[in-house]
């Protein structure tokens, strides 16, 4: 009989083995193709740039590092490559134009306006920006408008009714299901847990709400009336009577320029080239663009360096990566930053809700050490709120869109609480303890007058600090912060009035601003922070991803993108760890 196990053993220790060494393989040429390919396509002559923005969603591609291949992997399809390779087409001599073709993107409007900007840049060089849609969001309008030329498809129509956000309450639902999530806040305009408390939205999440979308939107409106000099008056006209709802409409108001279907549009760009109708433009995607002309864009040769630190996303903790910003890898580029001689200035480019207050600490007390050395500039994108906002609030100057979501300087816990459904299925929770507050918090029982007051001493405590760090960055009265603080959003406009900000700008604005700061008209622009990732990450990821993505399919398909997105959004304030300083981001603004 031991025999037979034995053998059984070792038969399944084979199979595992064989599949875990296809796995490793699968994985390293994975890693060795990516970092041996190129793009395989190359810029020809009389070429036209494709402004496809499909698969760019973050400010910053990421660079990983895989220490047990010693191996680097840097991924260009960040908005930086995107803005670096427009930049770059303006003196090639191989570009003639860039066409932006049913373009769909999940970019946030200050990152499509820093696209417009560079486009502006690029059409004054005598080169020709078009575009064309079947069917323009405003988002994509607000792109589309920096064109020369705005085609639309006869059939088409453009989503230009102004800006809306739309806020689920559950208070009711906790009621009916017996869950309930048990919050505590500094903030009365603290947002982020509002839909847990009550079921109706607060006058004070109302007037922030509305001041935010007026703000946001005179910005917006404000752009496409420069490009397509049409009055900001008629725009909104434009807006409240949904005249733009059809082609003709649309044209007769001046939002494009032309009727056409796609074929018609790509005469037009053969016309510009000056090559027959029955001839194939030569058209190369931006990421490819980027791919072939990226050694090109990086300016070796120059003596000094400016460091680009990227935080974008949820401030969570441990290593971080591209979509989540952790102390590891931020802390390690900006002691790298500050270490390296050639490297004379640091910009923060900070694109969060925030997240974990202790980490957000974490990380500002890197920034307070690194200032010592180098000087550090914070360039704010579509979010730079509570804990993104903490972790920018002592750089030497801060530098803003008009349309950036900023402050929410505020803090909350959360914990979940199953005591009414335990008492409905008949659960009864018992406990043993050594020591009076043994046993902390339990989810089946409610909350102890002394727990609850510990946790609100916590709050308290963060929102202080919170608060002195915002008065000490900023060179504010404490007592002025906290009464522009207790939570509320602002844009980067509103944000500049009350002096949350320096500069409304974008990043390039805020890194000639740190080039001026050290005196350097000589530098290259170095990119951070790197990653870090073992083997058997990387292995648990690749096994994963494949069921994670099945699954994830699978839900969105049965509840619908935006139920899903709420069941993200609940399953992330479960499962927060710590006292949180964290922005409404579930904001959602159509």
């Amino acid at each position: 009989m031991n025999f037979i196990k034995n053998v059984l053993a070792t038969f399944v220790g084979i199979i595992l083995f064989c599949m875990m060494s296809f796995f490793l393989l699968l994985i390293i040429g994975v890693v060795a193709s990516a970092g041996s390919s190129s793009s395989g396509k190359s810029t020809k002559s009389n070429s036209v740039i494709k402004l496809d923005l499909e698969n760019v969603s973050n400010d910053y591609g990421g660079s990983v590092y895989i220490e047990d291949f010693d191996y680097k992997e840097t991924n260009n399809d960040g908005l930086i490559n995107v803005l670096q390779a427009i930049d770059y087409a303006k003196t090639d001599d191989k570009i003639k134009g860039i066409s932006i073709e049913n373009n769909a993107t999940s970019l946030g409007s200050t990152q499509r306006k820093a696209i417009v900007e560079k486009l502006a840049e690029f059409k004054k060089t005598g080169k020709f920006v078009v575009a064309y849609a079947d069917y323009y969001s405003q988002g994509e309008y607000y792109l589309a408008s920096v064109a020369d030329t705005v085609y639309m498809n006869p059939m088409g129509s453009i989503d230009f009714k102004g800006l809306a956000s739309e806020v689920l309450y559950m208070k009711d639902l906790q009621e009916k299901t017996g869950i309930h999530m048990e919050v505590i806040r500094h903030g009365k305009y603290k947002s982020a847990v509002e839909p847990f408390l009550q079921q109706t939205m607060s006058d004070e999440n109302r007037e922030q709400l509305t001041v935010l979308l007026n703000s946001i939107w005179e910005s917006y409106v404000g752009d496409i009336s420069k490009n397509r000099k049409i009055s900001v008056e008629s725009l909104n006209t434009i807006a409240t009577n949904l005249d733009a709802r059809n082609a003709n409409l649309a044209l007769q108001n001046k939002l494009i320029d032309k009727i056409a279907y796609l074929d018609q549009y790509q005469n037009g760009i053969k016309k510009a080239l000056d090559i027959k109708y029955d001839d194939d433009i030569n058209e190369i995607e931006i990421l490819d663009y980027i791919k072939d002309v990226n050694l090109n864009i990086k300016k070796v040769s120059a003596k000094d360096q400016i460091a680009v630190i990227f935080a974008q996303g949820e401030i969570q903790g441990g290593e971080g990566n591209v979509n989540t910003i952790g102390e590891g890898s931020i802390n390690r580029a900006l002691k790298e930053a500050r270490k390296n001689d050639k490297i004379k200035a640091v910009v923060l480019r900070v694109n969060s809700p925030g997240g974990s207050a202790l980490t957000s600490d974490i990380i500002w007390r890197e920034i307070e050490l690194t200032k010592k050395v180098k000087p550090v500039i914070v360039s704010m994108g579509d979010v730079a709120a509570s804990g993104g906002y903490y972790i920018a609030c002592n750089a030497n100057k801060i530098f803003a869109e008009p349309g950036t979501i900023t402050g929410s300087i505020g803090v909350f816990g959360m914990v979940p609480n199953f005591k009414k459904v335990a008492d409905k299925f008949g659960v009864n929770a018992e406990a043993v303890k050594t020591h009076e507050n043994a046993t902390g918090y339990s989810v089946f029982e409610e909350m102890s007058p002394k727990y609850k007051q510990t946790l609100t001493e916590s709050i308290e405590i963060i929102y202080d600090t919170f608060i002195s760090r915002v008065a000490a960055g900023r060179k504010m009265d404490k007592a002025k912060v906290d009464e522009m603080a207790q939570g509320r959003v602002w844009t980067g406009t509103m944000a500049k009035q009350l002096g949350l900000v320096d500069e409304l700008g974008s990043l390039d604005d805020a890194i000639a601003y740190a080039a001026k700061l050290v005196k350097t008209d000589d530098y290259k622009v170095s990119l951070y922070p790197e990653y870090e990732v073992e083997l058997a990450d990387l292995f648990r990821k690749f096994l994963g991803m494949s069921v994670s993505s099945v699954k994830e399919d699978a839900i969105k398909s049965e509840i619908g993108t935006e139920n899903y997105e709420l069941l993200q959004r609940m399953n992330y304030l479960k499962q927060s760890k710590g006292v949180q300083a964290m922005m409404p981001y579930h904001l959602n603004i159509k």
